[in-house]
């Protein structure tokens, strides 16, 4: 690693000293890494995906805080811009790191422009899905009080950061679409590995509620 990656490693942890464990420090290393194999396999410039792996979620304790009404996305991307101008990084490169920042998300409706915000965009959503997705998706719910399992769940009479907020409902409003909303040719082809793995495991699970299995 260069010496900038190493102190932005060290300037970013600090941010999540406190931070829940679905959206702690270990998401952002998984992200990191994942987007260092799929930099490598399309071509990114390596250096805009550390820096935006590093700093993609910076701002998501402020928007814990306040449950959502603030995206993290936009809390971040102005955190990163003078993170990166207080190291001296040159201004094209700040400007391209905070697109990737600003797209990741998938909830909003901008779109990722460049290879690197892709490339971040679909590592951020591979955390989301496959097993590891279905842990993350379940320690959500526990930070919200959320129940276990809702097998009967209306997602249309249900809202986010509630009680109804299950891993779920979870899946049923967001992770079961995640595959189809990829950009690299890398993660489509992870992510229809991890899909498959998630849709048997609440297959399994909703068997199970009702003492079939």
């Amino acid at each position: 690693m260069t010496n900038n990656i190493l102190k932005l490693e060290q300037i970013v942890t600090k941010h999540f000293l406190q931070a829940k464990g679905s959206h702690d420090y270990e998401h952002t290393k998984r992200v990191y890494n994942m987007c260092m194999h799929l930099a490598k396999v399309e071509k990114a410039d390596l250096t805009i995906v550390q820096y935006a792996a590093l700093l993609h979620d910076i701002g998501r304790s402020e928007q814990d805080k306040n449950k959502g009404k603030i995206p993290h996305e936009k809390i971040g991307a102005n955190m990163a811009k003078e993170i990166l101008k207080d190291m001296g990084i040159e201004k094209g490169i700040i400007d391209q790191v905070t697109h990737c920042i600003l797209t990741h998300r998938y909830r909003e409706k901008t779109h990722p422009e460049t290879n690197e915000a892709k490339v971040l965009f679909d590592a951020d959503k591979l955390d989301a899905i496959g097993a590891i997705g279905i842990g993350r998706a379940f320690v959500f719910a526990g930070e919200l009080g959320a129940v276990v399992h809702n097998k009967g769940v209306d997602i249309l009479k249900t809202k986010s950061y509630s009680k109804d907020d299950s891993a779920y409902r979870e899946y049923l409003v967001k992770l079961i679409h995640v595959k189809d909303r990829m950009y690299t040719h890398e993660g489509i082809k992870l992510a229809n590995e991890r899909h498959e793995f998630m849709v048997a495991f609440f297959q399994r699970i909703n068997l199970e509620v009702d003492g079939i299995i």
